[in-house]
């Protein structure tokens, strides 16, 4: 039986303020949980019904520093969601430190106040799924270790690094380094007709104002996804995290990049 403190703990990391603290995220799911524990060996704890405890083999506990068998009804008391699964896991936050001239030669994405926690986890599903290793985000965007932000990746948090810092100094630094600027806008060139480099930063922005002002001088190239509907009510703009994965996808495509 799980002590009604560590279920308290557990709960704090709900908020921000306590992960930021104590440099812990949870996560959530049997399939989720088993992939975190497959590729990253940062798991502090883990949270599950018997069964599925029995189900892992040794090799993917033996770093776990606590291992707590609970019942299905301590895991309602401790999980974000309406219907928990078999295991819950507290993990540790990378100790990733971010080097801009190191992210800017690689294909990387920035994002300007992405504020909806399944817009931000489609678009890091996404970044994986198309190899893009890097994103930076604003300071104002939503915090990568939400709950739902973690739901929505689906552990391709495993294989891309989020970064949070002020996109004017980022871009800053890729303008100085010659480093171009892809920024959708409606009144961007259509992606399918625009010339792609080999490197650069994919710019997006807030779901509903897109990308702010202030950053606009620093885009070196206007990008847009046409749209090939005729209707002119109900459909005005695409939703972030589906237009990202369109345009990763292009760009991948035109680089040159090979699929695995």
């Amino acid at each position: 039986m799980i002590s009604k403190n560590k279920i308290k703990y557990i709960i704090s990391l709900q908020k921000k303020k306590i992960r930021d603290h104590e440099r812990l995220f949870v996560i959530e799911g049997d399939k989720l949980v088993r992939e975190f524990l497959t590729a990253y060996s940062a798991v502090k704890m883990l949270i599950a019904k018997a069964e599925f405890l029995n189900s892992l083999p040794p090799e993917l506990t033996k770093n776990v520093n606590e291992i707590e068998d609970v019942s299905y009804a301590e895991l309602k008391q401790i999980s974000t969601l309406k219907t928990p699964h078999n295991a819950l896991a507290i993990v540790r936050m990378p100790e990733n430190e971010m080097n801009i001239s190191e992210i800017i030669v690689h294909f990387c994405v920035a994002l300007d106040c992405v504020q909806d926690p399944g817009n931000l986890g489609t678009i890091i599903r996404a970044a994986g799924w198309f190899g893009i290793k890097n994103i930076v985000c604003s300071p104002d965007s939503v915090d990568v270790y939400n709950p739902k932000v973690i739901q929505s990746s689906m552990g391709a948090l495993i294989h891309v690094n989020v970064f949070y810092m002020d996109l004017r100094d980022f871009l800053k630094s890729a303008k100085e380094n010659s480093v171009p600027v892809f920024g959708t806008l409606l009144e961007g060139h259509s992606i399918y007709d625009h010339k792609l480099d080999n490197k650069g930063i994919i710019l997006l922005g807030n779901e509903s104002k897109g990308i702010s002002d202030e950053l606009l001088p620093y885009i070196t190239e206007k990008i847009r996804i046409p749209k090939f509907s005729n209707a002119t009510e109900g459909i005005d703009s695409l939703n972030v995290g589906m237009a990202a994965s369109i345009v990763f996808s292009e760009f991948l495509q035109k680089s040159g990049c090979a699929p695995d």
